[in-house]
């Protein structure tokens, strides 16, 4: 598969452009009855995420490409199947290559 299943990608769940850490990405949120949610993330181009921190712990597995998650001076890639936990109050930022796709879970409310 090189995309998400259509109905992953309702309108309703997409993601506006004022909650995105990187510009010019596709992403769909789904909530869940406790207040996290999960987002389903697809990058067309290469692209750079400003740094930022959640109130609430991240957890993220790249499903398809590659995504180097940068905390503080260490850079981190992160290949298809590889998933990483990023503790909430973290500062972070990234680096993913055209055709990355990944799957996000949040703690809390991210969108």
């Amino acid at each position: 598969m090189n995309d998400f299943p259509n109905f992953m990608k309702s309108p309703a769940n997409r993601v506006g452009k004022d909650s995105q850490f990187t510009d010019d990405i596709e992403g769909y949120v789904f909530n869940g009855a406790d207040g996290s949610q999960m987002a389903f993330w697809t990058c067309y181009q290469n692209k750079d995420s400003r740094e930022h921190t959640h109130d609430f712990d991240e957890y993220f597995v790249v499903v398809q490409g590659q995504y180097t998650l940068i905390v503080g001076e260490e850079a981190k890639r992160i290949e298809v199947g590889q998933e990483c936990f990023i503790p909430k109050g973290t500062p972070h930022s990234g680096k993913a290559i055209a055709g990355t796709r990944t799957i996000h879970c949040f703690g809390g409310k991210r969108v």
